[in-house]
């Protein structure tokens, strides 16, 4: 797979509505599904040399809408490798004590040491999102936020952090069929709350964050990827890909292994 089809190129122009939130035509699912299968267990073992290596920090970034997908891509990518190695950072709607703080303080502790991949279940991105959206903080605050993420990222970058990034691309019309779900099924009501109704109202005032977002902070050494996510099985086909072909893309080698191996006998 061509991975650059996905890639935000740094300074161009994004049209969220021209781009497809669907699986190419014509693909079969259940080949799909093999390769990505195959993906996902090259993952673990790079993820395994990785932690090994213990030279290299991967942060994976993952925003979207509401139902978008963001923890079914976690399980289903991300779900085989060693929970020693992979730790998971959920930002939810910041306490007290991390208000009291500037926007970028509770992050900062949550990104990878050396031999660490973490996922971002949302991220720093929600202060330019769900903060403009709602207006939260003044219009000039939230502005200078652009600039503060991709000097965040690029001194994460310059220290030795690969920073990949994911914009699961859903259409208005498979969040309704998803939020139905979530009714229709006794065992996803939990998983329904009836401000998702509310934001949803807010659809093409996100489409607007999510523009800009894309735009402004999609950078060579940060790049962001936006993937189709209507169809569960291609989206994690999608991330799949991208991230073996990052780790690939690493220097990372087992360490040596102590002198005379060869010559232990175990009774």
């Amino acid at each position: 797979m061509e991975i650059s089809q996905f890639r935000v190129q740094p300074g161009s122009i994004v049209d969220l509505a021209a781009i497809s939130t669907t699986a190419p035509a014509g693909l079969d699912k259940s080949a799909a599904k093999t390769r990505t299968a195959e993906l996902t267990a090259e993952l673990e073992q790079l993820q395994y040399l990785l932690h090994a290596d213990g030279r290299q920090k991967v942060l994976a970034v993952i925003q979207a809408i509401d139902t978008g997908g963001k923890d079914g891509t976690i399980r289903n990518v991300f779900g085989a490798c060693n929970p020693q190695g992979v730790r998971i950072a959920t930002f939810k709607a910041p306490s007290e004590v991390e208000l009291a703080h500037d926007y970028l303080w509770r992050v900062h502790a949550q990104t990878p040491a050396s031999g660490e991949l973490v996922v971002f279940n949302r991220s720093h991105y929600e202060d330019v999102l769900i903060v403009r959206v709602h207006d939260l903080v003044p219009p000039d605050r939230w502005k200078k936020r652009y600039g503060h993420i991709v000097d965040f990222e690029r001194l994460l970058v310059d220290e030795g952090t690969t920073v990949v990034k994911f914009y699961l691309h859903i259409s208005k019309a498979e969040q309704k069929r998803r939020l139905q779900a979530r009714l229709d099924d006794p065992t996803k009501n939990w998983k329904f709350a009836k401000g998702d109704l509310e934001e949803r109202k807010f659809w093409d005032d996100y489409q607007l964050a999510f523009t800009e977002m894309l735009e402004r902070t999609s950078t060579e050494s940060a790049p962001w990827f936006v993937v189709p996510a209507d169809n569960k099985w291609y989206r994690d086909l999608v991330v799949s890909e991208i991230m073996v072909q990052t780790l690939r893309s690493l220097d990372m080698e087992f360490p040596p292994a102590a002198d005379d191996l060869d010559s232990i006998v175990i009774d």
